[in-house]
């Protein structure tokens, strides 16, 4: 692996200037690396972070990527991490002019990075850097266990295990809360105390008139129409009439503050807060591992919930500033071939680079004809919906694509559109669901075949490539008994994956230190009155949704259906 070198990087910046005279947005600084086939092999395992923590499996995947290679030799063009700077990673063995097409791939990437609001968590940090601190923290956690070290591995398997169950969306808010309060109609927390706690026990001592506290309210905003909102709710604990009427204020204020802890924003931090079994002394080292696992995490959180948006708008990008560079001439053909590799249409599948890249090109086109508009959604006939052209022109157009890339993920982008304008995409784009089924000639082979065109069956599709992972109840805790963790997924139409459950209550219980329930749905195979039916043609069986409980208790897994109650039986997944 070596740094791309000054011809090279002379291109580049050269595709800097263009990419950012076409409305691109990224910092200066970029570290570009030239990686041969054996780079890309033993880095893929890590995602491509050098500085990532050990772990056993990554050996066994870079044994695994290199038996791959020798039977079918592939790797990626290009790969981009999200660090400060950012650091991209260009095979060795890609052509000069295709390298000028992944630098502007590459810059759409690094647009999306440091302008989406989705990575905000992770604008002002170099994952690089923070990477390898944990890196070492782990290795001298290694080398203080001397001969137990394995039991390391053994940690960093089990809360990898429910690493997708970090809080990601919480650590957001938080975020939100911090920068933006007042946008959310959050106030500072002496505010709540005062409004909230405060008043409301003197209210409840009849000490204070409910008078008083819309008083107050007033008081308050009218130091705050003066003022800045820090200078006026300065201002306003600091008027002679407050410090007279409650001189106790601080003080209670203080004592209240050491009281409150903040709510785990995910199971990590309830397992590092509330586990007996990792808060003893000699078990401290294990909640350093999982918090280089929960960090790490939270770091590709925004990546899996952006993979369709990343690369529909780098390759939009690529396509654009590629076309129109000079440096593309008599490298047509090669480029058109490359490009329809990436972006294809698949008549069987999905391919999240064409359908991100058609997505944010057909709402750019509606913008730029104004039917984005309510006037135009209330129209309902065909022909008056295709004529329906405002003309607002490229500015415009433009304008919403940018807002696209910085404000949608996935979901947004996939469900942005009504069902009639979706509709209308699937319609435009020529797109299908392809089905299988056995052929009518031949019955040792099956023909695949148009199954459906419509816009509602593709989006569903889509949508169930999107990631999603579960919803689960780790603080109410009323259903627990004895000390034990009770978890409750809450059904949101995807049943959890049952091979996985005995593994990861394992771990769990291994970290709770005592017994551990999930409670979960399932669909459960409803048996036929005569047996005979199985095999009848044509038989669909049925299914019941049914509530269920798992327990793991002694490394000993059971599951049991909550309604009815049958007795336990041992799961082995």
């Amino acid at each position: 692996m070596k740094i791309l070198d000054q011809t090279a990087k002379q291109e580049m910046e050269e595709c800097k200037k263009r990419a950012r005279a076409a409305g691109l947005e990224f910092q200066d600084n970029t570290l570009e690396y030239i990686t041969t086939n054996q780079d890309m092999l033993e880095l893929s395992p890590k995602i491509m972070i050098p500085s990532l923590y050990d772990y056993w499996v990554h050996d066994i995947e870079v044994i695994h990527n290199k038996w791959m290679y020798d039977a079918f030799p592939h790797n990626p063009y290009e790969t981009v991490i999200n660090t400060r700077p950012p650091i991209s990673f260009y095979n060795q063995d890609n052509a000069d002019w295709f390298n000028v097409m992944i630098f502007y791939h590459v810059l759409g990437h690094i647009h999306l990075f440091q302008n989406n609001v989705f990575f905000r968590k992770t604008w002002d940090d170099d994952f690089y850097g923070s990477a390898l601190a944990d890196k070492r923290l782990v290795n001298s956690i290694r080398a203080e266990l001397g001969a137990k070290k394995r039991w390391v591995d053994y940690v960093i398997e089990f809360a990898l295990a429910i690493d997708n169950l970090v809080g990601y969306h919480k650590e957001l808010e938080e975020a939100d809360k911090q920068d933006k309060p007042e946008a959310f109609g959050f106030f500072s927390q002496k505010l709540d105390f005062y409004f909230g706690q405060f008043l409301k026990e003197r209210y409840d001592a009849k000490s204070i008139e409910p008078k008083f506290y819309y008083d107050e309210i007033e008081r308050y905003n009218r130091y705050v129409r003066e003022c800045t909102d820090q200078k006026g709710e300065n201002a306003f604990f600091e008027d002679n009439f407050f410090r007279s009427r409650f001189p106790e204020f601080n003080e209670t204020l203080r004592k209240w503050k050491e009281k409150q802890k903040p709510k785990p924003k995910d199971l990590f931090e309830h397992l590092i807060e509330h586990s007996e079994f990792l808060n003893k002394e000699e078990n401290e080292w294990m909640k350093d591992v999982i918090g280089v696992i929960r960090r790490t995490s939270l770091y590709f959180q925004p990546q899996i919930r952006t993979k369709i948006l990343h690369e529909g708008w780098a390759s939009l990008w690529h396509e654009r500033l590629y076309l129109a560079d000079e440096r593309m001439r008599t490298h047509e053909i090669d480029y058109s071939r490359v490009n329809s590799f990436v972006t294809s249409i698949p008549r069987f599948g999905i391919n999240p680079y064409a359908s991100g890249k058609l997505l944010l090109e057909f709402i750019e086109d509606l913008a730029r004809k104004g039917k984005l508009s309510r006037e135009y959604q209330l129209l309902k006939g065909i022909k008056e919906r295709k004529d329906f052209d405002k003309n607002f022109g490229e500015a415009h157009g433009k304008k919403v694509l940018f807002e696209e890339g910085k404000y949608l993920n996935d979901y947004l982008l996939v469900n942005f559109l009504s069902d009639e304008d979706f509709q209308d995409f699937v319609d435009e784009k020529k797109l299908w669901i392809a089905g299988v089924r056995p052929s009518e000639k031949r019955w040792d082979m099956a023909e695949i075949y148009i199954k459906s065109k419509s816009g509602k069956e593709y989006r569903e599709r889509l949508n169930r490539m999107l990631y999603h992972p579960p919803s689960i109840d780790f603080v109410s805790q009323a259903k627990a008994k004895d000390g034990e963790l009770y978890l409750d997924h809450a059904h949101e139409g995807r049943a959890l994956h049952a091979r996985h459950i005995k593994s990861v209550l394992m771990g769990l219980e291994f970290f709770w230190g005592k017994r551990v329930k999930l409670e979960t749905t399932e669909y459960e195979e409803v048996r036929p009155d005569d047996w005979r039916d199985w095999w009848r043609p044509r038989f669909t069986p049925k299914h019941r949704k049914v509530r269920v409980l798992y327990t793991c208790e002694n490394k000993r897994v059971t599951r049991r259906v909550i309604d009815p109650l049958p007795a336990p039986v041992d799961y082995d997944g």
